[in-house]
């Protein structure tokens, strides 16, 4: 793949990772009793113009 394409990848992906943690944290900070729960997660990434839809899930666990 091309310097162009990796670089508008890894620029959108970092984007992805910094506003999805600011916006758990944000809902963590404003829910009350989160402390030391868990929460199933889901991130789906779907491209327009290409078929694709990317489902990735998991567990966070807040603070104790």
């Amino acid at each position: 793949m091309s310097e162009d394409f990796n670089m508008s990848m890894r620029k959108f992906l970092k984007q992805v990772g910094v506003t999805s943690q600011q916006a758990i944290e944000e809902a963590l900070r404003t829910a009350e009793g989160t402390t030391g729960k868990s929460y199933e997660a889901k991130m789906v990434l779907t491209i327009d113009g290409l078929d694709v839809e990317h489902v990735v899930t998991g567990t966070i666990k807040a603070a104790d």
